[in-house]
């Protein structure tokens, strides 16, 4: 499945900042007052399937194609929400709304303690919740194909080093950390409403790669790095990764096309699985902006 993204769609998923540039300064006004949220995909046959779900709801989310793989998702991701943030600022001085050129002490203490990008910046970030979302592979006898996974936790399962007693991981080497966890509270809110619309879903860890997996011995390797693992897909953590470095809470949602394991392009689901990211998208507004 993550072959095909590759293939079909490598040229047209770029970072997307001068189409969320419209589309930002468009929404900003009308739903000022409202959670936004920022939906980061792969390729562009996610990004529509999301849009066809959310329908007339897009008007509270800003929808991108990043790319395949996590370099690309972060990059892509870090970059809409640098430029999303900026454009906020820009309309609040259009509109003489600016901060004070002297913030009182908690305005201070506020900016000063902002993480990443923003830090000492005196902007805030424009969204309150970035969603990675795709197709991806379902770990078997834990999230079926055609099946949902809103996760737990977005876990880098192949950043680390080859050692010859075997893999050690980034944390294991002190080098920093291969998990971000998702919102606990959104992600449990999600996967309630999505049972509630008779979708099948389940939670657990969404592992992120950088090669698909196609062997039996590399999904049981998986297993033994993340035993909690039900997803696979290549851009989760690169996303929750730039939404960390804003302070920003993320979610990884994947709809299962494949199962994790031996390569077999026969049995992949790719149409299933977008008609069930394009069903999932269609209950978002109602749980992640409310």
């Amino acid at each position: 499945m993550n072959e095909q993204k590759q293939n079909d769609s490598i040229e047209r998923n770029r970072p997307e900042t001068a189409s969320l540039s419209s589309s930002f300064e468009t929404n900003s006004t009308s739903t000022a007052s409202t959670k936004r949220v920022l939906i980061v995909t792969a390729v562009d046959a996610e990004k529509e399937a999301v849009l066809r779900g959310l329908g007339d709801q897009a008007a509270y989310f800003d929808v991108i194609a990043a790319g395949v793989g996590p370099a690309s998702a972060a990059a892509g991701t870090a970059a809409a929400l640098a430029f999303a943030s900026a454009a906020a600022g820009a309309n609040a001085l259009a509109q003489g709304s600016a901060a004070p050129s002297e913030p009182d002490a908690a305005q201070a203490s506020a900016a000063s303690s902002r993480p990443g990008p923003l830090a000492g910046t005196g902007l805030t970030p424009a969204y309150t919740l970035v969603v990675s979302a795709g197709i991806g592979g379902g770990f078997p006898g834990r999230a079926d194909v055609g099946s949902l996974v809103v996760a737990d936790a977005m876990v880098a399962a192949d950043l680390g080093s080859q050692t010859p007693d075997g893999f050690l991981s980034v944390d294991e080497l002190g080098f920093g950390s291969s998990r971000v966890a998702a919102d606990a509270v959104l992600a449990a809110r999600l996967r309630h409403e999505l049972q509630r619309a008779g979708l099948a879903v389940s939670g657990g860890t969404a592992v992120t790669v950088s090669t698909a997996t196609g062997t039996a011995e590399t999904a049981a390797e998986l297993l033994r790095r993340v035993p909690d693992a039900s997803a696979e897909g290549m851009e989760g953590f690169g996303v929750a990764t730039a939404a960390q470095q804003f302070g920003i809470p993320a979610l990884e949602l994947r709809a299962i096309s494949n199962a994790v394991g031996p390569r077999d392009r026969d049995a992949w689901r790719i149409k299933d699985a977008l008609d069930a990211l394009q069903a999932a998208s269609s209950i978002l507004r109602e749980v992640l902006t409310s």
